[in-house]
């Protein structure tokens, strides 16, 4: 996977770098791919990326897409909006945030 940037804003009121980049790509790349890389592009850890949008236009090879880098995890999760973490955080991260507590069900009886 080849990522560019194609823009970089840096944000000090909430602690985050708002990315925009572009990939060359013969397919969509998951979430979790671009995380990985923009992690290593940036030097630190995939926890502290969430990527907001990824588009890629029918009939070409190319990618677009936003990212926001925070300096740390407890910012990301108090900033960015649920449904992204979620998306960010994988399939098996959201059944196990969904999956209902067995002890407080056994309270409730």
């Amino acid at each position: 996977m080849k990522l560019e940037l194609t823009s970089t804003k840096i944000n000090k009121v909430i602690g985050r770098k708002e990315l925009s980049f572009k990939i060359a790509e013969a397919s969509t790349p998951s979430r979790a791919d671009v995380r990985r890389e923009i992690a290593v592009l940036m030097r630190t850890e995939p926890d502290n990326v969430y990527v907001r949008v990824l588009k890629t236009k029918a009939g070409t090879r190319v990618t677009t897409g936003t990212a926001n880098v925070y300096n740390d995890a407890t910012t990301a999760m108090a900033v960015e909006p649920k449904y992204i973490i979620t998306r960010n955080k994988g399939k098996e991260a959201a059944k196990a945030e969904n999956k209902p507590d067995i002890a407080t069900e056994e309270e409730k009886k």
